[in-house]
């Protein structure tokens, strides 16, 4: 095979590829005997037909289609790999030489394919980068919202007769119309009002209402066959409850929590709203390496592949602002995406089995997948590794790093950034040269017994 790659562009590259008839041999004797095995050919037995009756009966041509079909994707892998292209889309091939279709077997395979790509890069020493995060500040009103939240978990349901307000529970009919036509309805369900997670409007329409009140409102429909159409909704209010939360003392302390005064509780909600805060300074500092990495590298992308992603954000009535500011993202990510590629090239990180199962079970639980299905897949699995490896390949960048805060402490990520793969091999380590230490004293405790004995 002999190939040349032309630079078309920055980001768009032509490749011509020339298959002598030598290199494609194996492959036409294959093809004649898939074809002998499929046709019925008077006087010879299936399986039999000599390659000279295939072509006189049903065409060289169709078995160098065959062939075409099976070897050209291969042809371009090698390709593609022999000239380390970073492809970012699927090629345009077009084939402008066929071996010879009639006559003396030979000839040659000739195709020609356009593709985007990216320009070789690498990543620039990060020796000496610092990265600076915002400081952890855990105010009154944090450790009030964290004991609110728990108060909400363990709060009750109180009928009111007071108008509804947002964070109120309305129990409500409501049927929707298009027309006279009844395309929806729903009967003795709670809704939380300021939710907004029912129709467009619905917030609106009962903010202000009573038990025993009716009121209807127009929407747009945002699920079902009448998605994007205009309907009347009617809606009924059969009770209306608020949530009352119960009362911040040592008594609710020891109902939901270890802790014997409300006291403990809330120097323990500081604490985990400190945690938190720690947990968010070392996805600010990822995201301030992401920054760094972006800025320092400025890949050229190819603005077919930008556009084609940025479309799946927008729709055709999108402002201009609107698609702008989708391509804007689009590229972003793309870069992001190709930069940690090459930083999980560069750092091979190891992936045991373990984390790539928690990986996998945290996916399929994200995004409501059946688990078995994404283990009996392939294709997700190696997916799901090169995800995991480049997003551990960050986290090990990331752990190389000094991180500051704003005020000039130094940050520590490192519970963040730390490989439990290693540690794993550490503790197997650990556990056998423990093992080997106990096997040398159970020996020696044996001899000694032995030798008393005598």
């Amino acid at each position: 095979m002999k190939s040349t790659v032309e630079n078309l562009e920055p980001t768009r590259v032509k490749v011509t590829v020339e298959v002598p008839y030598e290199e494609l041999k194996k492959d036409m004797d294959a093809a004649y005997r898939d074809i002998a095995n499929q046709v019925d050919i008077p006087g010879f037995r299936r399986g039999k037909v000599p390659p000279r009756v295939i072509d006189q009966r049903v065409g060289r041509v169709v078995v160098i289609e065959q062939v075409i079909n099976d070897v050209l994707p291969k042809f371009y892998a090698d390709v593609v790999t022999e000239n380390d292209l970073r492809v970012m889309a699927q090629p345009e091939i077009e084939v402008t030489e066929i071996p010879n279709a009639t006559g003396k077997l030979g000839g040659q395979l000739v195709f020609v394919a356009e593709v985007p790509v990216i320009a070789p890069f690498e990543i620039p020493s990060l020796e000496g980068v610092e990265l600076e995060v915002d400081p952890i500040v855990v105010a009154v009103e944090d450790v009030d919202n964290e004991l609110k939240e728990l108060q909400n978990r363990f709060a009750s349901l109180k009928t009111i007769k007071r108008e509804a307000e947002n964070g109120d529970f309305a129990t409500i009919d409501m049927v929707a119309k298009i027309g006279d036509e009844e395309v929806d309805s729903v009967s003795d369900v709670s809704y939380e009002i300021g939710s907004d997670s029912m129709l467009p409007g619905m917030d609106e329409a009962l903010t202000g209402m009573k038990a025993g009140e009716e009121t209807t409102f127009t929407t747009t429909l945002a699920g079902g066959e009448h998605e994007g159409e205009e309907a009347e909704v009617t809606v009924k209010v059969s009770a209306m409850k608020a949530r009352e939360l119960p009362e911040a003392d040592d008594d609710f302390a020891q109902m939901v929590s270890e802790f014997d005064t409300i006291e403990e509780l809330r120097e323990d909600l500081e604490k985990q709203a400190k945690d938190r805060k720690r947990a968010e300074q070392a996805l600010q500092a990822r995201d301030r390496l992401m920054d760094h990495l972006v800025e320092a590298v400025k890949l050229e992308l190819p603005e077919s592949v930008v556009e084609e992603e940025a479309k799946r954000s927008y729709t055709e009535e999108s402002s201009d602002e609107e698609k702008a500011e989708a391509k804007d993202k689009a590229t972003r990510r793309i870069s992001e995406q190709v930069i940690l590629e090459e930083i999980a090239a560069d750092r091979k990180p190891n992936i045991s089995q373990q984390e790539l199962f928690d990986f996998m079970m945290q996916t399929s639980q994200m995004y409501g997948i059946d688990p078995n299905q994404m283990f009996s897949d392939q294709n997700q699995i190696q997916a799901m590794v090169a995800e995991l490896s480049r997003t551990k390949a960050l986290a090990l960048t990331l752990g190389d790093l000094k991180v500051k805060d704003t005020e000039g402490n130094e940050v520590d990520i490192s519970e963040f950034t730390r490989d439990p793969s290693a540690e794993s091999d550490e503790f197997t380590e650990t556990e056998d040269s423990e093992d080997a230490e106990d096997a040398e004293v159970a020996e020696e405790v044996e001899e000694s017994e032995e030798s008393e004995e005598k």
